[in-house]
């Protein structure tokens, strides 16, 4: 069991001794900072690993911390400052998910002797008797689905998979955890960078990777000067605030232009796109895509999917064409790709072709 010392992997572990596994409780070992600002920075913390061993003791299981502080550094927070510093957007839950989580933690519990690894993300498993596999699906919890961020999953991990959660809402689970007696039921929300205690990115790259950082000039999409910027991988697809430009209209940045160390800004209408470019990806059917697809597809955390065709363009990348413009599409996220609530596959954003807001 994944115990990252927070409710939903605590309340996971509870049910699956109710049902009758064995289960041994892993903590990861992520951050070099043992006292973190905060509960919801605690992530791969000393202080997460005490709240996940309080819990096995109560629970009466064996716990463990695993080690993966230079693996989390190799792999998460320098893909995190080189995908900023090419003008990208990273998406780092998903890289410790695929890089971490359900690879090197899965080899560690194999080691152990375990047949499954199980975690408390909020979504679901069903095996399907007609496609002979299994199927992941978004967690009845609309609010807490979090499928978005497993699309990279090896589709044959997944018989080795448990999402305890998947059926329950957040609010349930916290109950649970209260009837239970556990001490983390009314912990707060991780968030979702948890190595970076303030949020402040811009301090972040300036403390890394300075170089990347160089002042240039914001245009408009003919290419007019604007203003001035103090570095380009400082600034995101659809921000507004802190531009600095003063114009009849509010201006959003559209694009990053880094060979150019240029930021691009538009209108509110500029910021929608109709189409996108993805690459790295993952198909959880088990077979790469060979002809266009209807689908729903989802260009970050938190938003609504929307109907798109998905077309192949060699082995692999796809183009994704919207039946509605979307906004804000940003390089680097991730496009995951649904057929009602199975997930069937996702990639890297790598480019948008703008568009217009419909009527």
């Amino acid at each position: 069991m994944a115990m990252s010392g927070g409710v939903d992997s605590a309340v996971a572990a509870a049910r699956l001794l109710n049902e009758g596994y064995e289960v041994v409780g892993g903590t990861m070992r992520l951050s070099k900072d043992v006292r973190p600002v905060d509960e919801t920075r605690d992530c791969g913390s000393d202080r997460a690993a005490a709240d996940a061993r309080r819990v096995a003791d109560i629970l009466g299981f064996p716990h463990y911390i695993v080690d993966f502080r230079a693996l989390f550094h190799a792999r998460v927070v320098e893909y995190f400052l080189n995908t900023y510093a090419a003008g990208r957007t990273p998406n780092p839950c998903v890289v410790c998910n695929r890089y971490l989580k359900f690879s090197g933690l899965w080899e560690k519990a194999r080691e152990m002797g375990a047949d499954f690894l199980a975690t408390g993300h909020y979504a679901r498993l069903q095996w399907d008797d007609a496609l002979r596999r299994h199927r992941l699906l978004k967690g009845r919890d609309a609010k807490k689905d979090q499928s978005y961020v497993l699309y990279h999953i090896a589709p044959e991990m997944l018989p080795r998979l448990l999402f305890p959660l998947g059926e329950f809402t957040k609010s349930e689970v916290r109950a649970m955890a209260e009837k239970l007696g556990l001490p983390v039921a009314k912990k707060a929300e991780s968030q979702e960078i948890c190595f970076i205690d303030d949020d402040d990115y811009g301090r972040f790259l300036r403390e890394n990777r300075p170089d990347c950082l160089r002042p240039g000039n914001i245009v408009d999409h003919s290419g007019k000067v604007l203003g001035r910027h103090e570095g380009a991988p400082l600034y995101t697809i659809g921000q507004r605030r802190g531009l600095g430009v003063a114009a009849p209209t509010p201006l959003y940045v559209t694009g990053l232009d880094i060979a150019h160390n240029r930021v691009i800004v538009g209108t509110a209408e500029e910021v929608f796109a109709s189409s996108l470019t993805a690459g790295d990806l993952n198909w959880l059917t088990g077979k790469p895509l060979t002809s266009p697809r209807r689908v729903e597809a989802k260009i970050r955390y938190g938003v609504r999917t929307g109907w798109a065709v998905v077309s192949p363009q060699g082995e692999n990348r796809v183009t994704v064409s919207f039946e509605k413009p979307q906004r804000a599409i940003t390089p680097g996220q991730s496009v995951v790709f649904y057929d009602g609530d199975e997930v069937l596959g996702g990639g890297t954003i790598e480019s948008a072709a703008a568009g217009k807001i419909s009527p």
